[in-house]
């Protein structure tokens, strides 16, 4: 993080004369009462438990703004107490018990109890309700409070039931309050015990959050916040180059490296989140050699290198190497001759290229179309010719869920917890609403991993699955994300690794 400091600044003419530019800033920044913050998604929904966007991890950061999860996670990704102060198995593992914090209300002031804990992760466990998480919470059963412990029956045994508790849809909701308001008052006025109460919300514009004062972890130092929702890259950029908003994230590298030698700072620190590009079992993506071709004629360091001013990790795998599984013996080689080898075999050439669509969004995430373009100029090179069609990130998972993406479709896919389920699993087991590759062969030998007791046994089947997928190229892997984050002077923001922006991890300097 560059830091402007009066030590740092009076070393030397030049650094005297940059205080004189950058004091006004920073007197201003310190005078900030309403934090605004340049986001780079919507916000479709209050309910962080159902729907598509639950699973968006871009919205985790709003959704944990307002809601507590289950387990607390610190910003390098570990989990810690929260809402639940202790937890775990009995010795058969055929139950799982929680410890609930006390002490704790609701936004509406009323008590935070275990009864929240036990209905929040029935509710969820019920198919009807609509979590796109069901088959994970759904191995629970028989929920119940035993004065403030939470116990539940494992009707399936799952080795990461714990991490989804500070993952995807882990949030804990007021039992009394929407069973009194009922979904659709929920949506209009949401509460939680999150570090800010939402006050006002403007769809596809903005929210306008307050400070919980009584938060048990602390309240937040910025009393007021305000979300505005900029789709735009280019706009968020002008929003903090401006000085109407504070803060924003996900910008063009470029751009990040000449504000922040500017009048503003920034961090760009690795979070969890990977490119990739998902292959859909159909087309011409039923021919393996289609497949490998399109892999191997992927420069991946190239584009990190030109695309991204070098802020990114090439990856071959959907691990990164923080993750649990991830095997660096695994590679996917950039081999343009061997692609055009590969493609004559089925009777494709530069002069006769395989053809096929490719989705993607175009600045959701920073160059997401710029890279894709690339991409597609280097397919054409060994003999692909691809149509790059846009949309939005929400059209992304309204098509996966339905299983009709594309035969290639770029995706960020967020994995906070590391988990190879989590990553490698869902992205590629077919029977999963978040996977489009439906290939029996893959279900079988992922199947048997979703319940091993023996975590060693578990992670290296993991590795196995993804030696697999590489030699078959079922999916594209890219990169590992740098998030970059701009500021304002004055302000400091602690980085989450998994790519969460929270205000109230942001602090004066």
């Amino acid at each position: 993080m560059t830091k402007l400091t009066r030590r740092s600044l009076l070393k030397g003419t030049a650094a005297a004369a940059t205080l004189a530019a950058a004091a006004p800033n920073f007197a201003w920044a310190q005078q900030i009462d309403e934090l605004i913050i340049a986001y780079n998604v919507n916000l479709p929904s209050w309910d962080p438990t159902v729907g598509s966007s639950a699973v968006n991890p871009t919205i985790q950061g709003i959704y944990q703004s307002v809601f507590d999860q289950f387990i607390l996670q610190q910003p390098d990704l570990a989990p810690a107490p929260g809402l639940l102060t202790a937890w775990g198995w009995n010795d058969d593992r055929s139950q799982i018990w929680m410890d609930v914090r006390e002490g704790v209300k609701w936004h509406d002031g009323s008590d935070f109890t275990a009864e929240d804990v036990a209905w929040s992760l029935a509710r969820v466990a019920n198919p009807e309700t609509g979590s796109p998480i069901q088959f994970v919470w759904g191995t629970l059963e028989n929920h119940r409070v035993e004065d403030n412990r939470v116990i539940a029956d494992v009707k399936q045994f799952d080795p990461t039931i714990f991490k989804w508790m500070y993952f995807l849809t882990g949030y804990v909701l007021p039992k009394a309050y929407y069973e009194k308001v009922g979904a659709d008052g929920f949506e209009a006025a949401p509460i939680g015990t999150g570090p800010y109460m939402v006050e006002k919300y403007e769809r596809n514009a903005y929210v306008r959050l307050k400070a919980n004062e009584n938060y048990w972890g602390g309240a937040p130092e910025f009393k007021s916040v305000t979300i505005k929702f900029v789709t735009d890259a280019a706009a968020r950029v002008a929003e903090v180059e401006s000085g109407n908003s504070h803060v924003t994230l996900e910008m063009p590298y470029e751009e990040f490296d000449r504000l922040k030698a500017g009048k503003l700072e920034g961090v760009a620190a690795p979070i969890s989140d990977i490119g990739m590009i998902f292959f859909n079992d159909i087309e011409v993506m039923t021919d393996p050699n289609v497949r490998k071709a399109a892999v191997m004629a992927v420069d991946k360091q190239a584009i990190v290198d030109r695309l991204l001013s070098g802020y990114g990790v090439p990856i071959d795998t959907l691990e990164t190497p923080e993750y649990d599984a991830y095997d660096a013996t695994i590679k996917t080689p950039y081999d343009p001759e061997g692609a055009k080898a590969l493609l004559a075999e089925s009777g494709y050439s530069t002069d006769n290229p395989v053809k096929f669509t490719i989705q993607t969004t175009r600045g959701f995430k920073p160059k997401d179309y710029e890279i894709i373009q690339a991409i597609v100029g280097l397919w054409r090179r060994v003999g692909i010719e691809a149509e790059i069609e846009v949309y939005e990130v929400a059209k992304h998972y309204e098509l996966r869920a339905a299983d009709q993406l594309a035969p290639a479709a770029f995706y960020n896919w967020g994995n906070s917890v590391g988990d190879p389920t989590t990553s490698t699993g869902f992205a590629m087991y077919g029977p999963s609403p978040h996977s489009v590759w439906d290939g029996q062969d893959l279900i079988d030998m992922i199947n048997p991993l979703w319940g091993e007791p023996d975590e060693a046994k578990r992670i290296e089947g993991w590795k196995g699955v993804s030696r697999y997928i590489a030699d078959n190229a079922l999916v594209l892997p890219l990169l590992q994300y740098v998030q970059p984050i701009l500021h304002a002077p004055g302000i400091k923001v602690v980085p989450h690794a998994s790519g969460a922006l929270l205000p109230h991890l942001m602090t004066r300097a």
